[in-house]
């Protein structure tokens, strides 16, 4: 039913009136065929096909389809060949690949010249980000058109349709689906049309095989079971939770932070990968205003392995609101990336000779290790000198912060610094 109720023309069309509607200048180009090439991209259910075929449906163009998991190279010059023939004839041909991200470079590189020629119009689906999963010089050729997932009110208009249209959906077969049953479908297919006008199918056969013509919001309920969220853990989605989930333990929101990780998990992630995020953050966003941030995370990811889920998962929460809620400092950080700044800069500057280790009597009359103080021996434990290469003199990479303890770490710091300065004049 859901490839029987795909809208036929702009006029059917649910949702997405900001991005190909009648008043926007592609729906515009696709009335007064004269749609351009372009990457449809969306998530699952969005009606990126739909889009496809409402193009050929207002064209006299000649409309072909490929899936990119299937078709080779050898399949896209098939193409092209009656595309030729049909442009000699002055018609256009539509050729509508289906995920083209899983096109090779070779077979993207195939459809190039004749996308720029005129000879095929283009429209590829996608469920990847086009800047990543095509090649820049077909993208460039183009327009890119994103839809979004439709919403609960779009997808209640579909499921109204399918109930009374009594030839492509159920009209014919007298069910009646309350309103609240309906909202619930809806809400369950998050976004996914395709979905949720196969649920909808299927309600209607169990209902009507127990002899009922009524559905409620109990059938529903019965139907769906066990929600599963809409998540791709290879895709783009993955990618946009876990920067969520990383920014507000970042932003010190420890609601959000929860939030953005038990949704990863609940849709299948590992939180193993979640874990070494954590231990990650640990030291790259907190480091020395809260030194027990790293032991939490270090803390939860061996808990997590110890206890397993569900148990695991305890800890896990413990740990992402302690690093929420910790303060934040990117000193360490900064510190690593000018130390490594610094070494490309300068290379591989020789250590002094106080600072060299000298295990034999030669080294040692060479000079090696002479001048040195052991600073741990000293009545202070420490001794006001420096132990950069000499080229570096007074160089600090090191800035700490006035969060937490860090503020301590930095008056102390500060100190050190001062007392050998002084020990220079």
């Amino acid at each position: 039913m859901a490839d029987r109720m795909r809208p036929r023309t702009l006029d059917e069309l649910v949702g997405h009136a900001t991005r190909v509607g009648p008043d926007t200048s592609i729906g515009a180009a696709i009335r007064a065929d004269r749609a351009p090439s372009m990457i449809v991209w969306g998530p699952p259910g969005c009606g990126k096909t739909t889009v496809a075929r409402i193009v050929a449906a207002h064209s006299n163009a000649r409309f072909q389809s490929l899936s990119a998991v299937l078709a080779g190279v050898a399949d896209i010059r098939d193409i092209v060949k009656l595309a030729q023939a049909e442009k000699s004839a002055g018609r256009r041909t539509v050729l509508f690949v289906d995920e083209i991200h899983r096109f090779n470079k070779a077979q993207q590189d195939a459809l190039l010249p004749h996308v720029e020629t005129g000879t095929v119009t283009l429209i590829g689906a996608t469920t990847e980000n086009p800047s990543f999963a095509v090649n820049a010089a077909l993208l460039s050729r183009c327009q890119v058109v994103r839809l979004d997932p439709l919403g609960t009110d779009e997808l209640c208009v579909l499921l109204r349709r399918a109930v009374a249209d009594p030839e492509r959906g159920l009209g014919e077969r007298g069910l009646v689906v309350d309103d609240e049953a309906l909202d619930a479908i809806a809400r369950f297919a998050d976004g996914d049309a395709r979905r949720a006008l196969t649920l909808l199918e299927h309600l209607a056969d169990e209902t009507l095989a127990r002899g009922a013509t009524h559905a409620a919001m109990a059938d529903v309920e019965r139907a769906t079971r066990e929600r599963t969220l809409r998540y791709d853990k290879d895709g783009e989605e993955h990618y946009n939770l876990s920067s969520a989930f990383i920014k507000s333990m970042r932003g010190s929101d420890p609601d959000a932070a929860l939030y953005w990780c038990i949704r990863m998990i609940d849709a299948g992630d590992d939180p193993l990968f979640l874990l070494r995020r954590m231990l990650i953050f640990a030291s790259e966003d907190i480091g020395l205003a809260d030194p027990r941030a790293l032991e939490m995370a270090t803390a939860a990811d061996h808990a997590f392995q110890r206890l397993g889920v569900p148990e695991g998962l305890i800890p896990l929460a413990h740990a992402v609101i302690y690093l929420s809620v910790a303060p934040k400092s990117r000193a360490a950080y900064d510190a690593l990336a000018s130390v490594r700044e610094e070494i490309a800069r300068s290379g591989a500057l020789p250590v002094p000779m106080r600072l060299r280790n000298a295990p034999t009597a030669a080294m040692k009359s060479w000079g090696y290790g002479s001048g040195y103080t052991n600073a741990g021996s000293s009545p202070e434990g420490f001794v006001p000198e420096r132990y950069l290469p000499e080229k570096l003199g007074d160089a600090t990479f090191y800035a700490p912060t006035s969060r937490g303890w860090e503020a301590k770490v930095a008056e102390h710091l500060a100190k050190l610094r001062e007392r050998i300065a002084n020990a220079k004049r």
